[in-house]
Formats: structure tokens, sequence, C-alpha cells
């Protein structure tokens, strides 16, 4: 039996996860690659996030989205595996809204960090 929970995001742009875990200075490794869980088992996952105990975190393409693969009894982050989600799907968010404005044809005006840790973009397009 797997010891591997998968927990279902809202992430579905390999670049901007990549973006956004270099944000958050987590070092990860370029996939395709195995996920380590309990007495050996792998999971294959397109990032992988090494930890100190031998048991890994990934990100895995069920079709739809990337889902969060780990053996959750190994947990070994400095947050919760909710508090991490939060920080990931928040700088991902950041990353999707920049480059999908860009492709429109926006620019970045202004941006501000609030204490509660959510961020105000301000984007302009010039017209001729």
């Amino acid at each position: 039996m797997s010891h591997f929970s998968q927990i279902k995001t809202e992430i579905r742009n390999l670049e901007s996860l990549k973006d956004a875990l270099n944000d958050l200075g987590i070092d990860w490794k370029q996939g395709p690659r195995d996920v380590r869980g309990y007495r050996g088992q792998t999971h294959a996952a397109e990032v992988t996030i090494e930890q100190d105990n031998g048991y890994d975190v990934g990100f895995t393409w069920n079709g739809k989205e990337y889902e969060l693969v780990a053996d959750l009894q190994y947990w070994e982050q400095n947050l919760s595996v909710e508090g991490f989600l939060r920080q990931v799907t928040q700088r991902y968010a950041y990353h999707t809204v920049v480059k999908e404005t860009a492709k429109a044809g926006f620019q970045v005006a202004e941006q501000k960090q609030a204490q509660d840790g959510s961020i105000r973009l301000v984007v302009q397009r010039w017209s001729a």
C-alpha cells in the first residue's frame, strides 16, 4: 500500500511553478525524477524537492494540474503542508499574472505587498 498523498492544486504552468519555488528559496530538481517515500517506494514527478530525511516532496502532472506528492508522515518543511501550498500558490499566481499580462502587452507599473502578505499589482499598457 502506497504511503504517498496526492494533494490537488490549481497549478497548471510548470515555468510559473519553478519561478515560485525559486522566489521562496526552495532547492528543487528538474524532473522527471522519482519522489522517494516509505520503504523505498517512489512516485514520478516533474519537480522534486529533496528533504534531509531521505523522503521527498514533488509536483506531478495529472493531466489537468500539478499535484503535490509526498509521504506526509515524513514532511520536513518549515511550514505545514497547507502553509507551504499557500505560499507556493501565491507566488505561482503572481508569476502567472505577470506573464499573461505581458503577453497582452501590459507592464507592471506598481507592486505593493500588504502586511497580510497579499500583493497588489497595477499593470498598464500604452496604446498609440
